[in-house]
């Protein structure tokens, strides 16, 4: 029955979802009519909000990219790409295969969101690979899908915006809730149990989920293994010398972890995207044999970036429209009337995943959500650290509906969201129940 409902969501989904950037461009519309609809602002002064909000997410977007490039570059070094190909010869039966990346995805994502990301895209291109180089006939869609799994369950990681910025001093909601240590958020017993419990459910439908025939490979999608740069410098020219030379790679990698370990031991530890960028790149520019071999592999990994480049301006819109016209303030107070103390954790949860849709950035919708929803927590005499999770379990459900996340991953496995969307949904779909009961009876 399962194996059913992933062919037909599948088939739903690669007759109707579009590409990603058409998606955008429908959720500029739907937040334009909305924002009409549920406000007093007038066209221009929605038109005002998408313009002001359109380049804001500039930096954002080049961080992005950066995540791409420099995690496929480390993912790509002759150590880390030993360690994907000796998972990927692991399975021996295309259910183990889809389970397998699913699980190695969501426990990266739990470490670090853009590190889930890269190495479950890059794993599930190189199972089907290797699969299908032993005849292993697993289905390329479904790895794929399994691959993204990290995005699931990222906000209760590491890696988590909100449990991380209201754990920093000088946070902007400090004056009203003040400082909540990790340890009432990511090390809950409420994020624990529903980080385990995805961990051990995702893998398992993933299995469950692998089609009996009509199997696609990634051969079908012109998906092949790359080609090793060859390594021999041309000529005696003394520029391609340098350009192969470890010690110039070594030293820059070296510089860029010397700055990492004197900014930890001064401020502590507290990960951010820079910090992440920074990390992949001094790896992977200690792991590659030389400059030239990196820039390849930078040069591989940017081609995945057209979809980000054209895509975050026209959600910084959204983001715009929303913010500029109170939509956001409407949205997601609209949910919490009316509702008693029991109920709102599962109605912040709720109103969460819709924000989601129309703001996909866990730092952004924390900034305009977060301070309606802990002043109605406040207000109800509830936990905060349940308020805030309830907020970060929203934000990475919908992850699993909105392709904004996804497009790094299509680009690395060159499909397209209406491939792997019907598996997706499915995630959220039965990812749902494990949100709602905890929220309700598990502990913080």
């Amino acid at each position: 029955m399962v194996e059913r409902l992933g062919n037909r969501m599948t088939a739903w989904a690669q007759r109707w979802v579009p590409d990603p950037f058409v998606f955008a461009i429908a959720l500029t519309l739907v937040a334009f009519v909305l924002s009409l609809a549920a406000t007093d602002s007038t066209v221009w002064q929605a038109v005002d909000g998408w313009g002001t909000g359109f380049w804001e997410l500039l930096a954002f977007a080049m961080q992005m990219c950066l995540v791409l490039v420099t995690g496929h570059a480390l993912a790509s070094s002759g150590p880390v790409k030993r360690a994907i190909v000796g998972l990927a010869d692991l399975p021996r039966t295309p259910r183990t295969a889809v389970a397998m990346v699913a699980l190695v995805a969501a426990a990266s994502g739990l470490l670090n969101w853009g590190l889930g990301l890269i190495v479950g895209a890059l794993l599930a291109r190189e199972t089907a690979l290797r699969g299908q180089a032993r005849g292993l006939r697993v289905h390329y869609p479904l790895l794929a899908a399994a691959g993204y799994a990290g995005l699931l369950v990222w906000h209760g990681g590491l890696s988590g915006t909100v449990p991380l910025t209201i754990a920093t001093g000088g946070h902007f909601l400090e004056q009203s809730i003040g400082v909540v240590p990790v340890r009432d958020t990511l090390f809950s017993p409420l994020n624990i149990v529903v980080a385990m419990s995805l961990l051990v459910l995702i893998p398992s439908i993933c299995a469950a989920l692998h089609p009996r025939d009509a199997i696609k490979s990634a051969g079908d999608f012109g998906v092949a293994a790359e080609i090793e740069e060859d390594d021999q410098q041309e000529g005696n020219v003394p520029a391609r010398a340098i350009e192969r030379s470890r010690v110039v790679s070594f030293g820059a990698g070296l510089l860029g972890l010397a700055y990492l370990a004197r900014t930890v031991l001064e401020n502590g530890f507290h990960p951010n995207l820079n910090l992440v960028n920074l990390v992949f790149l001094s790896l992977g520019l200690l792991l590659h044999r030389h400059p030239a071999g990196y820039l390849a592999a930078v040069a591989e990994g940017a081609r995945s970036c057209a979809g980000i480049i054209l895509q975050f301006p026209f959600y910084g819109g959204i983001m715009g429209v929303m913010k500029y016209t109170g939509l956001m303030t409407v949205m997601a107070t609209a949910a919490t009337r009316h509702v008693g103390p029991a109920l709102y954790p599962l109605v912040t949860f709720l109103s969460a995943g819709v924000v989601n849709l129309f703001v996909p950035s866990g730092g952004g919708q924390w900034a305009v959500q977060g301070p309606i929803a802990v002043e109605a927590a406040r207000l109800l005499d509830l936990s905060i650290p349940r308020t805030a999770l309830a907020v970060a379990f929203g934000d990475e459900w919908t992850n699993m509906l909105q392709p904004f996340w996804a497009l790094a991953l299509l680009g690395i496995t060159r499909l397209r969201a209406g491939d792997i969307m019907g598996y997706t949904l499915i995630f959220l779909i039965v990812s749902l129940p494990v949100y709602l009961v905890a929220l309700v009876l598990v502990p913080v």
